[in-house]
């Protein structure tokens, strides 16, 4: 994965002729917590972010786009993606597996174009090893585990067996979040956007994002 200095990175709401390369901003949390929904409202919202379209082995739920949602593939391409060093990151969730093209995602960091990843806490880890400087992570916390229980209850995706098992697994997917940058209990959907979008900003302005920042101040003292 290329640094923060890569010079190819271009301006992104920016002023004057700065330059910045895009971040990775992961969203994470057990289902149910509101991370789609939140992922969904910022990819409305702002035009210079967009979302990460991973691979998986599972099958397609209703209303799913291949290419959209996600890349459907069996697993034997799954396995030679991974052979081929082909995934930013991959993990294996309620049996089945998923991970993150390379390509597309370092393309996009180049342009100074952001990057919305909706992955879980081993997929974080992977990241974070190799590209740490270009990830904001953010774990999404429910008020409180009948919230939670109730709200993967009523988007009726699941069967109550899966139901179950998910929220068997939350304790474990929530031992993780002090691995994040920012933790958010999603009390209030309108709430936590903001909250996300402000995290964003903030990390855009980061210095280190700025690779442009350098010949901008330069060109000011110049009289420019």
């Amino acid at each position: 994965m290329p640094t923060a200095s890569d010079a190819n990175a271009t301006t992104a709401g920016l002023p004057g002729d700065i330059r910045r390369r895009g971040l990775m901003l992961v969203l994470s949390s057990p289902s149910g917590a509101g991370k789609t929904t939140i992922s969904r409202r910022m990819l409305e919202s702002d035009g210079n972010l967009s979302m990460s379209v991973s691979v998986t082995t599972r099958a397609k739920r209703p209303g799913e786009v291949h290419g959209k949602d996600y890349f459907f593939i069996d697993p034997t391409e799954f396995n030679l993606m991974v052979n081929r060093r082909e995934l930013l990151e991959h993990a294996k969730v309620f049996g089945n597996y998923y991970g993150t093209p390379k390509g597309a995602v370092e393309e996009a960091l180049r342009a100074g174009k952001d990057v919305l990843f909706d992955i879980d806490w081993q997929g974080t880890q992977q990241l974070a090893e190799s590209a740490r400087d270009d990830l904001v992570s953010i774990f999404i916390l429910p008020p409180g585990a009948r919230e939670l229980e109730r709200r993967l209850t009523t988007r009726a995706q699941d069967s109550a067996a899966e139901i179950a098992k998910r929220m068997a697994k939350a304790n474990d997917e929530m031992s993780h979040w002090s691995e994040y940058d920012y933790v958010i209990v999603n009390r209030d959907l309108d709430e936590s956007v903001t909250a996300v979008r402000s995290i964003l900003q903030a990390e855009r302005l980061k210095r280190r994002r700025q690779v442009g920042l350098s010949d901008f101040v330069r060109g000011l003292q110049a009289g420019l």
